[in-house]
């Protein structure tokens, strides 16, 4: 069921962000809501790609099944953000399955309706580009922060994604639980506690699911710091 704010949700993500307002109208108006209980199947791996997804409320992860059973955690999706564009626009297959973390609601926006109006609409082609480039630059930011970054100070990162300020002390509620928090960060469990307890050092103390940050400011400076001498200070 559509609820006011849907469309301003959808308009501001990715996939819909750079394209005239009134073709955004049109997609949407044929494209589906669903509602996904926690922990149902949105799509699995392999599946025939046939739709975008805009998260429109709640959390979605992105995850592979490795050849020896492991799960990695792709990404994870939360309101105003797309997934699904590049292989829909060619027909593919899912490289990844998608799970709801939390109930969520998500816009579905049929590939094949976007395709058909990029023939007559050529701006959107622009548009699927600049989508396909920006979530290629975050798959690029997330291997650079596996590289460059120690494990608390890609916690600490996260937290700060989380935070409604951007100076100051506030508390923050992760949003889903700690075994997806340590995949989304490519981390073991183990190792995450040990970045939890490491970040109590930097004014971060967490009680259940609740994160409260001392100094945002001090926090953002600490991811800011060079690996090297991080490390040195984590010993």
């Amino acid at each position: 069921m559509q609820r006011e704010g849907d469309w301003k949700i959808a308009k501001g993500s990715i996939l819909l962000a750079s394209i005239p307002g009134d073709v955004a109208d049109m997609i949407l108006a044929r494209s589906d809501i669903r509602e996904f209980g926690r922990s149902a199947t949105i799509f699995l791996q392999g599946d025939t790609a046939h739709s975008v997804y805009i998260v429109l409320e709640g959390w979605v992860k992105l995850f592979r099944i490795a050849h020896n059973g492991a799960e990695a955690v792709v990404g994870t999706f939360t309101k105003g953000r797309s997934f699904g564009e590049a292989v829909a626009f060619r027909g593919d297959v899912y490289p990844v399955a998608a799970e709801a973390v939390t109930d969520c609601r998500l816009m579905q926006v049929p590939a094949a309706l976007v395709l058909h109006m990029m023939k007559s609409q050529p701006e959107l082609c622009i548009s699927m580009l600049a989508a396909t480039f920006k979530h290629l630059h975050a798959l690029v930011e997330q291997v650079e922060q596996l590289k460059a970054q120690t494990g608390a100070q890609r916690l600490a990162e996260f937290l700060l994604d989380l935070c409604p300020v951007a100076e100051g002390a506030c508390t923050v509620t992760l949003p889903y639980d700690k075994v997806l928090i340590a995949g989304r960060l490519g981390m073991k469990p183990e190792s995450l506690s040990r970045a939890f307890s490491r970040l109590k050092q930097r004014g971060v103390a967490i009680s259940h699911n609740h994160a409260a940050i001392a100094d945002v400011g001090r926090l953002r400076s600490y991811v800011e710091e060079d690996r090297a001498e991080a490390w040195s200070k984590a010993q």
